[in-house]
């Protein structure tokens, strides 16, 4: 199913602040919370959806390639700030601040996911990697698949991300109590106010590793090499950004992926110029050629093509192949390829050949007329204002 635009889903306009967004989002994840709405497939569904849109909006880099780009630019291998698969653990671990006291004090803390309506334990996130790919014309036209190999932290197969030797190595936290989170109390002129902040004898995890993996050295990921296998969508352009989520880095002791951010390069092409989904060639044409018409090659992204040229063809003039530019990144059609005409004449020549020439000044069709100097100049005019 085709997504929905993010402003919409939040129900912002296209320059609404950083406040509004935030403001809109809280509302709307409220009104869809399965607290609220226990059982309610729909409603987790629209909770999601705000989710993800909040994801993106809040963040001012996703949020200025999602409004040049559109969906495309987020990516589309799915998860979490990239895709579809929205997962509940993500939500609750990015966005468990923004709700203050709702739903017993906590964002996590709801029945039927494992929260009990009390507060879950801190989820960690690992870091986001970037890496740049290079593409071809030929590559963007298409939309191509790359296997490309990383280096980041995996979890630990040893420990399965736990940092402890085995499962008799972990203690409940003694602060916490197994919560990941400590309650204080303060009197003020309001009264009571209470108030709950990460443990800080488990950092949050609600647990304490009493023996390390001797793998990971208790950290409960390593470094690895990857392959992983990169879909890029065709019309990307030069320095657009994707992003795979749950590629990234994994956390410390569990928790949830980074993402790996993908930034486009573009490789020039050695014939053909891009001026966004247009493509541009230059033709010289020889004197003959202009004057009496023949067919040329054209080099297109996918190969060459033959082009007639009309006799008497003149300098300046733009020949435009429809379609044979590239893809929009948003399915918005396909651009053209415009050749410029340009007309080439040779700095010397042979005795015989300046007799030819000499011959032709003669001939009155070989003057330009009022009409064809005004027509030339109309075209620079239009060209350069």
């Amino acid at each position: 199913m085709e997504k929905r635009d993010y402003y919409e889903v939040l129900g912002v306009s296209k320059s609404a602040s950083a406040e509004e967004i935030k403001k809109a989002y809280r509302k709307k994840a409220i009104e869809f919370h399965p607290d609220k709405n226990p059982g309610d497939k729909v409603a987790e569904e629209n909770f999601k959806e705000a989710a993800e849109a909040y994801e993106v909006l809040s963040d001012p880099q996703k949020r200025q390639r999602y409004d040049q780009f559109g969906h495309a630019g987020m990516g589309n291998n799915g998860g979490f700030g990239g895709g579809s698969s929205m997962n509940m653990d993500d939500i609750f671990s990015h966005f468990g601040d923004i709700f203050g006291g709702h739903f017993g004090g906590s964002f996590g803390g709801f029945s039927g996911f494992g929260g009990g309506g009390s507060r879950g334990q801190r989820v960690r996130r690992g870091s986001d990697l970037r890496v740049k790919v290079k593409l071809t014309l030929a590559e963007i036209a298409t939309g191509v698949e790359k296997k490309i190999k990383v280096n980041k932290y995996v979890t630990c197969s040893h420990c399965d991300g736990s940092g402890a030797r085995d499962s008799h190595s972990t203690k409940t936290c003694d602060t916490c109590h197994g919560s990941g989170y400590v309650t204080q109390v303060q009197r003020t002129i309001l009264g009571q106010m209470q108030t709950q902040s990460v443990c800080p004898t488990c950092g949050g995890e609600g647990k304490i590793v009493t023996d390390k993996c001797t793998h990971c050295s208790g950290e409960g990921v390593v470094r690895a090499e990857e392959i992983i296998t990169i879909k890029i969508p065709a019309g990307v352009a030069q320095g657009m950004q994707l992003s795979m989520q749950g590629k990234g880095n994994a956390a410390r002791r569990g928790g949830v992926n980074g993402d790996l951010l993908i930034v486009i390069e573009e490789e020039k092409h050695p014939e053909l110029i891009r001026d966004e989904n247009d493509l541009i060639y230059n033709l010289l044409l020889s004197l003959p050629t202009a004057i009496l018409g023949g067919t040329v090659e054209i080099p297109t992204v996918d190969g060459k093509v033959k082009v007639k040229i009309d006799k008497g063809t003149q300098p300046g003039k733009v020949l435009r192949l429809r379609n044979k530019g590239l893809p929009d990144v948003n399915r918005y059609g396909t651009g053209d390829l415009l050749v410029n005409i340009g007309v080439y004449i040779p700095e010397t020549l042979s005795s015989d050949e300046k007799k030819v020439i000499e011959k032709l000044d003669e001939s009155s069709n070989f003057k330009p007329t009022a009409t064809a100097t005004k027509n030339f100049f109309s075209h620079f005019k239009q060209m350069f204002g």
